[in-house]
Formats: C-alpha cells, sequence, structure tokens
C-alpha cells in the first residue's frame, strides 16, 4: 500500500498529439461490477489531499487530473502521453494504491482490475489494456501462500460423506408368510418414505386384497359339484331316462 508500482506502455505507433492515459479500478466480479471502487473511511480520514477517495493515484507527473464520472461516479485518472525516452521503446507511469485489498469498508477482500487505455484529447479510445490488482501488506508472504496452495493435489481432499440410516419399517407392513403360500401369496416388504405417501400405499393394498377377497368368494359360490359317477346333474324342468 502507497508503494509507487512501475506500469510500462508499448505502443504500436505514435499516437495523435495530446493523447492521454487514463487509469481506473473496477471490480472483477459481476455482481460488484456496479460499485464504485473507493478508499476505506480509515484511511480517507488519514489524508488531507483533495482526491483521498481515490484507490489509484499517480506519482511523478505534475499534471494528473482525478475525474469523476457523470453517470456512474466512477473515479479515473488521467496524465498526458509522453514518448519513450530516448534509447527506449516504452513509456513509464508511477502508479499508487492508496488501501489495502482487505480493508473493511473499502475494496473488503473483492478482486479488482486496473483498467489502462490511451485516448484522444477528445476522447476517442486508441487502446486499452487491464490486469488484476491485490493490494497487500505483505506481497512475499502472500505470494508463498497461493503457490503453497496451488501446488497441493487437489485430490487429496477427503470427503465426509454421511452414512445412510436404514429405513424404519412400519408394523402393519411386516406379514408372515405361510407355510404353502406360492409366489403370489409371498408377503414382501417396502420401506417408505413419508407418512403420507405409507397410508396412500396402504389404501391401494388394501383395496387390492379386499378385491381378491371378493373374487374368490364369488368364484366359491359359483362352483358346480359334479356327481362321482359321472352323471349329469338335473337341471329344473328336465327328466331322468328312467322316467
Amino acid at each position: 500500500m502507497e508503494k509507487t508500482s512501475p506500469v510500462e506502455i508499448l505502443v504500436t505507433k505514435e499516437p495523435p498529439h495530446g493523447a492521454v492515459l487514463r487509469v481506473m479500478a473496477v471490480y472483477k466480479k459481476t455482481e460488484h461490477l456496479a460499485d464504485v471502487v473507493r478508499r476505506c473511511p480509515h484511511h480517507q480520514n488519514g489524508d488531507a489531499a483533495d482526491h483521498r477517495s481515490r484507490l489509484i493515484r499517480v506519482e511523478g507527473s505534475q499534471r494528473p487530473q482525478y475525474l469523476e464520472d457523470y453517470n456512474t461516479k466512477r473515479h479515473s485518472v488521467t496524465v498526458p502521453y509522453e514518448p519513450p525516452q530516448p534509447g527506449s521503446e516504452i513509456t513509464t507511469i508511477l502508479l499508487s494504491f492508496m488501501c489495502n485489498s482487505s480493508c473493511m469498508g473499502g475494496v473488503n477482500r473483492r478482486p479488482i482490475l486496473t483498467i489502462l487505455t490511451l485516448e484522444t484529447s477528445d476522447g476517442q479510445l486508441l487502446g486499452r489494456r487491464c490486469f488484476e490488482v491485490r493490494v497487500c501488506a505483505c506481497p512475499g508472504r502472500d505470494r508463498k501462500t497461493e503457490e503453497a496452495n496451488s501446488a497441493k493435489p487437489q485430490t487429496g481432499a477427503k470427503q465426509v460423506k454421511k452414512r445412510k440410516s436404514a429405513p424404519a419399517t412400519d408394523p402393519d407392513m411386516c406379514k408372515r408368510k405361510s407355510s404353502s403360500s406360492t409366489d403370489e401369496e409371498e408377503v414382501l416388504m417396502l420401506p417408505v418414505k413419508g407418512r403420507e405417501r405409507y397410508n396412500m400405499l396402504k389404501k391401494i393394498n388394501d383395496a387390492l386384497e379386499l378385491a381378491e377377497k371378493e373374487a374368490k368368494n364369488k368364484t366359491r359360490a359359483s362352483k358346480v359339484l359334479l356327481p362321482s359317477s359321472g352323471k349329469r346333474v338335473l337341471q329344473k324342468a328336465e327328466r331322468s331316462d328312467s322316467d
């Protein structure tokens, strides 16, 4: 934080006279994209500068302009584009980030992007680049921690699975099997989840058993026993051969 960071700029051709470089910070994630990146209240209160709410400042230039968009309220800072020094192909600007990424009430650990644009004096876009930034108190320590975490095998994580308990069986569903039962008379147990579903299935089962019982009674009533001698059973209005 508050450390000067050089940013090197390489252009394919010389921009027109009066071109400017604009630097802006935005949040990376979509859910935070509409929020304006500001410094936390703690660091703002300890700064007397007019642009104390800005996260990014430009150092080493006498003509920075700190702007705020009328519609989006986003903060940006512009500096005139300066051609590279003799013997060099790049232009360098110095940026300072005035708040840590972990500051509560400010960035609050949300990833941010720094957008760098090259524009003409009337606002026409000539070039654009962006890079992710994280401002921390101990960059070396955080870098080692990230490298160690990325080196850990992802498949080594232990997965804890909940043991499924055996579903409770209702006493009404447990029936004894008779010794002389056939396949269709075999009694089976079906675990059912939920009392409401069980009652519904029980009603269906009771209705099927009642229908089966009535069908058996009708079959027994309609059966006619034939005589053992093999003679035909006389019906009404029939006479025997002896008559």
